[in-house]
């Protein structure tokens, strides 16, 4: 076990504890252009770090890159605006639902309704 696994896991470990703050306030508005190029590089750490045998900081780097990963995600500002445009918020809720009637039993023919002609009026 090398000394420099530990330095590498803790200073990753303290960039999480200082990113923590971020992702909680709902304020907060972190540009995807930090976000992005940051969750990618704490990602590629984490690889670089497995082939060198450096599980912890490989640990600690993917602990950085999810705490990126969520920011971008949760606190960019535009990513409410892309979940709209894109029709992401849409289907979420779809699937919110559709997980909600399986759970409580419900045949998957009755989530459908059926479409009435116009004729039928």
């Amino acid at each position: 076990m090398m000394w420099q696994d530990f330095v590498f896991m803790f200073g990753s470990g303290l960039s999480v504890v200082f990113l923590a703050p971020t992702l909680r306030d709902g304020s907060a508005r972190v540009p995807l252009g930090t976000s992005l190029p940051s969750m990618a590089i704490g990602f590629v750490y984490t690889a670089t770090f497995l082939t060198l045998g450096m599980t912890f900081s490989a640990a600690g780097s993917f602990a950085a890159g999810a705490m990126w990963t969520l920011i971008a995600l949760c606190r960019s500002p535009t990513s409410r605006r892309f979940a709209r445009a894109t029709g992401l918020d849409l289907f979420a809720r779809d699937v919110q639902r559709w997980i909600g009637k399986r759970r409580r039993g419900q045949p998957i023919a009755e989530q459908y309704t059926p479409i009435d002609s116009p004729n039928d009026s």
